[in-house]
């Protein structure tokens, strides 16, 4: 880790959404071994050492607080989310506290991200001294999530509206930006149909892909 001192960190995990391509269920409510697809990333989140969690709810939130019964978050409701997730964004940074040096930017719906993918991130966040936004970026360029920014950005993401997210922001940051690449693309792969969530099934019981 180059010994760097660690920046205090926040997540603002975005399980707002309706999942309406997923059907009549709620996928993040989905479970992969057992546990719920939003606990699965929260307790990453968590075992990377990030301080203060939220999780913005919007079209579900009763089945958020069962799904995630004992960890350490704070829930805040959106009553805007069917604006978009650019809402969803802005009321999660609203509510951080001001502990948090960054915040990173968590899509609810990214089973395979790991404690190692908070924490590589967080280490380019410090070597940069807090100031620039830390992006985890394919081999090949192509930019994922999540993406951690700094607490001088973070009015700018309170502000956003609609649905555009942080990614409307990132073309204007020119030198405030880091790419961190990553080789293994799977840790970022999104869920958002039932197809999508047979495949995830598939992989984590070992079957032929």
């Amino acid at each position: 880790m180059g010994g760097v001192p660690q920046l205090p960190l926040a997540a603002v995990l975005l399980a707002g959404g309706a999942s309406r391509r997923f059907g009549a269920d709620n996928k993040l409510l989905a479970e992969v071994d057992g546990v719920p697809i939003v606990a699965r990333t929260a307790r990453e989140i968590l075992a990377a050492g990030v301080g203060e969690l939220v999780v913005v709810t919007g079209a579900e939130h009763t089945g958020y607080v069962a799904a995630l019964a004992g960890l350490p978050v704070r829930f805040v409701p959106n009553a805007a989310w069917d604006e978009g997730i650019g809402s969803s964004i802005a009321a999660g940074v609203r509510s951080l506290s001001e502990v948090p040096q960054g915040a990173f930017i968590v899509p609810g719906d990214l089973p395979n991200l790991t404690a190692a993918v908070f924490r590589t991130l967080g280490v380019a966040f410090a070597e940069a001294d807090g100031a620039c936004v830390v992006v985890p970026v394919t081999a090949a360029g192509a930019q994922r999530n999540p993406v951690l920014w700094p607490r001088a950005l973070f009015a700018k993401l309170a502000a956003l509206t609609g649905p555009k997210g942080g990614k409307s922001l990132l073309d204007t940051l020119g030198d405030r930006r880091v790419d961190v690449a990553f080789g293994d693309e799977s840790l970022f792969v999104d869920i958002d149909t039932p197809d999508d969530y047979a495949r995830l099934i598939a992989g984590a019981r070992g079957d032929a892909h």
